[in-house]
């Protein structure tokens, strides 16, 4: 007998939530359906049939229940595409508490799903929201879960599968802030090193559970437990994690302490990669050869792809604090390597341009910790194997505004760095030296608290100055006061010297100089080859 009918709506009872549970008749029956799971559907005479059927065939057709198999039919491809556009991730809220969503890594998108309709619908629907709880997945090892459980507004089309004689739906639906938690710190580790230092697209299994609200002709219902697969694939940053090109400036004092000094910096840096992130705040250490030096500290910065520029951080140099003696002499020796690095040039006109030396190359190497987002330790300690080296930023000080710009400028490699002297002048009668000095700091005064330094030329003694004085380099341009000279008035070199009156002479030059700022002090090294110098009498 083969029977047919017509359902005009799908009655409450059917729809609502069976008593202390979440869920309707109707949803049990589409899961089990959705499962491949057969269920059996009892149907029973109505006791309102049609008026023109006759009464004695309705009494006989309400006594009567027939039970009808379903049978179920599991979707195991139902989902056939399944991409994120417009990614942005968020850190977590340094302050939120170890539990909630806002401590945990946030992500917001587009999520396009392209799915393929059963043969058996053959009407109109729609979708009105999703909502899932998905399992995130890095070559078959889950990485973590990412909660989408509130419900997402959507928008449903009717579209063609490619290359297939078979009707689909494209959802689109955006997703704001969803929390991403990750279960592996090992797994995530091996994505982000994939990311950095790989050439290919990172590929990401998602398995989930869908709640779809679908609108019919019949009404709105939800279909619960829909089973979801698909894979989400994320560009490579490609190269390493120097692509993004960090650059430091506008350096600042703001504070300091005996051992410490508080400097803001302005970075400018290219994103690579097609992600936006938002990040509230992380602290980073800053170390050279794996000694802490210091730590830096960004807060409310959000990162768009491509340049970024003007991020404001706050760095806390305090090499002693963070690693004790030998933190306080590695130290010394980066900044007096740093100052070495440069040397004073030469041209026929007069001393104008500090050339760097090749022997110093100076670098920092910043790194998370555990404490770099305060409430997610895990993921500040996974993201510590992988460290960015950068150059030391230049301390970059003003022009001497009574000298004017040589007009041969040298273009040999250096000669762009920052100079610090000026000019040098050597008096003969009154033994003494005097540097015009071009202060870094353009809102800070820093002391010369001693100076001990000799000079040579070609490897013979020129002279010596031993001076405890302290004295005020103001930002800007400034002259030392006349610092005594003690000739080696035997050497080959202070000949030289006397040769070169009314005219100029390089030399090498070794120093231990004392120096503060504000609270601050620290003593350092110099040393520098073909360092030019006027002579006069």
């Amino acid at each position: 007998v083969a029977v047919s009918g017509f359902i005009r709506e799908l009655p409450k009872t059917l729809i609502t939530a069976c008593p202390n549970t979440q869920t309707s008749p109707l949803d049990r029956l589409l899961g089990s359906y959705i499962d491949g799971k057969d269920t059996t559907v009892y149907v029973r005479g109505s006791e309102t049939p049609s008026p023109s059927t006759p009464r004695w065939i309705t009494d006989f057709m309400k006594d009567i229940v027939v039970p009808v198999p379903f049978p179920g039919h599991e979707f195991t491809d139902l989902i056939r595409n399944f991409t994120l556009a417009d990614v942005h991730f968020t850190l977590p809220d340094p302050f939120a508490r170890p539990s909630s969503p806002k401590s945990k890594p946030r992500l917001s998108a587009m999520v396009k799903a392209l799915i393929a309709l059963p043969n058996e619908i053959k009407f109109p629907i729609d979708v009105g929201r999703v909502r899932a709880n998905s399992d995130v997945y890095y070559q078959k090892r889950k990485l973590g879960e990412l909660d989408l459980s509130k419900w997402q507004e959507a928008n449903s089309t009717r579209a063609v599968l490619p290359d297939e004689d078979q009707d689909g739906l494209l959802v689109q639906s955006v997703v704001s802030n969803a929390p991403l938690d990750i279960t592996d710190d090992d797994v995530f580790a091996d994505v982000v090193q994939a990311l950095i230092f790989g050439s290919s697209p990172v590929v990401l299994g998602v398995h989930a559970k869908v709640d779809v609200e679908t609108e019919t002709i019949l009404g709105k219902f939800v279909v619960r437990g829909v089973p979801a697969k698909g894979k989400v694939f994320v560009k490579p940053i490609g190269g390493n994690v120097t692509t993004f090109s960090p650059r430091v400036g506008a350096l600042e004092i703001l504070d300091t302490e005996k051992g410490s000094l508080t400097i803001g910096a302005k970075v400018n840096l290219t994103n690579p990669t097609e992600y936006a992130a938002t990040v509230p705040f992380i602290d980073i250490n800053i170390s050279v050869n794996d000694t802490i030096l210091g730590h830096a500290t960004a807060r409310d910065v959000s990162v768009v792809p491509g340049p970024n520029h003007d991020l404001a951080v706050v760095a806390v140099w305090n090499p002693a604090s963070h690693s004790g003696k030998r933190g306080a002499h590695v130290g010394s020796e980066l900044l007096s390597q740093y100052i070495s690095g440069m040397a004073i040039k030469f041209n026929s006109r007069r001393v104008w341009l500090i050339k760097p030396h090749t022997g110093y190359n100076t670098t920092l190497t910043l790194r998370t910790h555990a404490s770099s987002i305060p409430s997610q330790p895990r993921l500040g300690t996974t993201l510590s194997i992988f460290n960015i080296t950068i150059p030391t930023p230049k301390l970059t000080p003003p022009s001497n505004p009574n000298r004017p710009i040589p007009p041969d400028p040298p273009t040999e490699p250096g000669s762009s760095a920052p100079h610090f002297i000026d000019d040098a002048v050597f008096h003969l009668l009154s033994s003494t030296a005097v540097l015009t000095l071009l202060s870094p700091l353009p809102h800070t005064s820093l002391y010369i608290t001693s100076v001990s330094a000799t000079a040579s030329y070609n490897n013979t003694s020129v002279g010596s100055i031993e001076y405890d004085v302290p004295f005020e380099v103001p930002p800007g341009v400034s002259d030392t006061p006349r610092l005594p000279v003690d000739w080696s008035l035997d050497s080959v070199g202070y000949d030289a010297v006397k040769k070169a009156l009314n005219g100029q002479l390089k030399v090498a030059a070794e120093a231990k100089v004392g120096v503060r700022v504000g609270k601050w002090k620290e003593r350092v090294w110099f040393t520098g080859n073909g360092i030019g110098a006027r002579v006069r009498i």
